[in-house]
């Protein structure tokens, strides 16, 4: 684990959800990191030796790492011999449509770095990227360095090394999976790769497995395609057996008992940066191709729409029950707001937007229970209101179960309410 390397500093640029944990891992191994962000508050609370985001034992790992000086935080780049690339790839209007890579904040870092990079340097990019991705990093990098040479003009020669190198983490498990998990490394020559390795080999006890940089990232977007593929087809069968008054759980179950069939299990949508995103990527890439993704994308883009239809019926349901009781008087109630259980993470998640589009349509109240975070974002409408479990299901008519968090599963249930479940786990 421990092979010979030559970086004394590395410099993270980006300290987000995978930014931060990888700083701290390789701080924990006594090697100076740098963390560079764009946000002052982030910047500030990990110079304290405190952390922005949730992530079970992260806190622990940074506190030790800033109090023994391996690892500070600033918002302007510094000299090191070695720069990972980790900032968001969201998408935009574009030529090929509303999801077309954006490429703007990969090329804002490489334009912040490009005047402390010097020879024999690493530029890593990590950011999960459409195919073509790292090679225009590097074209950012030379036009802004002219005097240094890169691997698209001089190959094995350069003197910068660059390679891609994709995350593949699950959040909530990030430590532990940072350092088992293999890494694909995607150098754009064999050098560059050999060096990527060197760096990754000082914490990953996973395999690096080499090839080009193009195939690296391709095998991301393909492993999350996949995924999302597999969650598509479990989701539109939800819909089918809703309609044909089956229990589509119960069926999971019985048809995952066959021993080449492995079902996923449906839910209200898709959500996070990584499965919500990356296949519009190869779409936007092959839009002639990709007809099967796009499909799946479309499946899971669609459900949380079906979801809120499904719970207007409810509401339909309790007010033919209860005919004394006005629309405006019925109360939903929302439990879990991330994309996936037991995170505070909120980005693509289906279950905000759900309640994000039912507080807009429904007329009354309506109460959200997420013990994952302590204040709801300032831009949803304000008939929305944040509560403990123990007054939602006290006050709301109508629950709805959105994300299947480790407090949910355990909770019993109230009687004479309207009950949708969209993960299952309530009998």
């Amino acid at each position: 684990m421990n092979t010979p390397h030559p970086y004394k500093t590395i410099s993270i640029i980006g300290l987000g959800y995978i930014g931060l944990p990888t700083a701290a891992v390789f701080a924990s191994r006594k090697i100076q990191v740098i963390g560079v962000d764009v946000n002052q508050q982030a910047v500030d609370t990990i110079n304290q030796g405190r952390i922005h985001i949730v992530e079970p034992d992260l806190d622990m790992v940074v506190q030790a790492a800033v109090t023994e000086g391996y690892l500070r935080a600033t918002t302007t780049p510094e000299p090191a011999e070695a720069f990972l690339i980790a900032v968001p790839t969201p998408f935009k209007d574009g030529p090929s449509g509303p999801h077309h890579p954006d490429l703007d904040y990969i090329e804002s870092a490489a334009k912040s770095i490009a005047p402390v990079i010097k020879k024999g340097d690493l530029v890593i990019l990590e950011s999960t990227s459409p195919v073509g991705a790292t090679e225009q990093m590097a074209a950012w990098l030379a036009e802004a360095r002219p005097d240094l040479t890169f691997p698209q003009t001089h190959g094995e020669d350069s003197d910068i090394r660059v390679a891609h190198c994709p995350e593949r983490v699950l959040p909530g498990h990030v430590l532990r999976e940072l350092v088992q998990n293999d890494r694909v490394i995607g150098g754009m020559t064999p050098k560059c790769s050999d060096a990527a390795v060197r760096l990754y080999k000082t914490f990953v006890l996973g395999q690096c497995v080499i090839t080009n940089a193009r195939t690296a990232e391709m095998c991301k977007l393909t492993e999350n395609s996949f995924r999302d593929v597999n969650i598509a087809f479990a989701n539109e069968l939800s819909m089918i057996c809703d309609k044909l008054n089956i229990n589509v759980w119960e069926l999971i179950k019985l048809a995952n008992r066959h021993p080449r069939v492995n079902i996923l299990q449906p839910g209200p949508g898709v959500g996070g940066h990584c499965i919500a995103v990356d296949p519009w990527f190869i779409v936007s890439a092959a839009p002639e191709e990709s007809k099967i993704i796009s499909t799946a994308r479309i499946v899971n883009t669609k459900k949380p729409d079906w979801v809120i239809a499904k719970i207007f019926e409810g509401v339909d349901s309790f007010l033919n029950e209860n005919p004394l009781i006005n629309n405006d008087e019925v109360i939903i109630g929302c439990l879990g707001l991330t994309f996936k259980p037991d995170i505070d993470d909120l980005r693509q998640s289906p279950a905000l937007e759900i309640t994000e589009k039912v507080a807009k349509k429904h007329r009354g109240k309506v109460l959200t229970a997420e013990p994952n975070i302590i204040k709801l974002p300032s831009n949803l409408p304000l008939n929305i209101s944040l509560n403990t479990i123990k007054e939602l299901l006290q006050r709301a008519h109508i629950l709805v179960l959105l994300v299947d968090h480790k407090e949910f599963k355990k909770m019993e249930l109230p009687k004479q309410k309207i009950i949708i479940d969209t993960r299952g786990i309530w009998k």
